[in-house]
């Protein structure tokens, strides 16, 4: 895995605005942490400047959890995102370069309508998980309509089996030919979690060889997103950005287990982790110059 000009060296003449700015769209009562993780994990990976947009009663929270991002309190309905908070996310366009979308968003009937319109109406880069995925499952037809070139979807088995309409036992007889049939259809780049992860942009499939058993906790597919994120605000493609981001994030994990155990292994080692896992990969790619 040759690692990207982007995390090797940069210029000396250079400011935070020249490496993206991610959007953290998300979190609900009970589950800000979601949020948090996409966020620090953009921004460990590169990014140089994360917002995230939560309900406005949790926006204090996030306040106290995050220290380098910032945060935007979004109309809510009764603690959750409202449809109302796509005027205020609208003013913010013309300084976003990616969405992450969906983690800890939760799902109710207000929340799944502004999803949909963001994906749908919305042109900029994403990388769509949880509460995301769950929303798109009920109206595939907005990936068909949507405004957005590249997307990436980070769906987990039974999100993925949400999406397709098939049991699990269906997508684990082919797997790889529906991942890859799935990312042609919708003309996205498609990333399935679980051992041995799967990538494709619908013509190019990448299977993952890094990562292990410890990496099964909670909070663990949010700093995925939010490293995807973040290479894609920093200029990579959606299926570079994902294939790089997959393999960073089972390095890192690899790493963490090594240390800690993968039975203590938790998400935020991973995002620890991330220095050493690109130090370490910088030292491969210099040998097989």
């Amino acid at each position: 895995m040759k690692l990207p000009k982007q995390l090797i060296k940069r210029k000396s003449d250079t400011q935070k605005g020249d490496y993206g700015y991610v959007f953290v769209l998300g979190g609900s009562p009970g589950l800000t942490g979601a949020v948090a993780l996409c966020a620090n994990s953009a921004l460990r990976i590169g990014a140089g400047l994360v917002r995230t947009g939560v309900p406005e009663s949790l926006s204090h929270v996030l306040a106290i959890k995050l220290t380098e991002a910032t945060t935007l309190a979004l109309k809510e309905d009764r603690g959750y995102l409202s449809l109302q908070a796509f005027e205020q996310i609208l003013k913010l366009l013309e300084r976003i370069d990616v969405i992450a979308l969906g983690g800890g968003a939760c799902y109710t009937p207000s929340v799944r309508g502004l999803l949909l319109k963001v994906i749908k109406e919305i042109d900029k880069p994403f990388v769509i998980d949880a509460d995301g995925l769950n929303a798109l499952s009920t109206d595939l037809n907005v990936l068909k309509e949507r405004k957005s070139k590249n997307i990436v979807l980070t769906p987990h088995m039974v999100e993925f089996s949400r999406l397709t309409k098939l049991t699990l036992k269906d997508i684990e007889e082919k797997r790889k030919e529906l991942v890859k049939e799935f990312a042609f259809k919708y003309n996205l780049t498609l990333v399935l979690k679980g051992h041995c992860t799967l990538i494709s942009d619908g013509k190019t499939l990448f299977e993952n060889n890094t990562g292990n058993p410890g990496m099964a906790t909670a909070g663990c597919g949010d700093v995925l997103t939010g490293i995807i994120a973040g290479l894609m605000a920093q200029g990579l493609d959606t299926f570079t950005a994902a294939k790089v981001g997959v393999y960073l994030h089972g390095l890192s994990g690899d790493l963490a287990a090594k240390d800690k155990t993968e039975a203590c292994l938790i998400a935020s080692d991973i995002i620890e982790y991330l220095p050493k896992a690109i130090k370490a990969q910088m030292i491969v790619d210099r040998k097989h110059r």
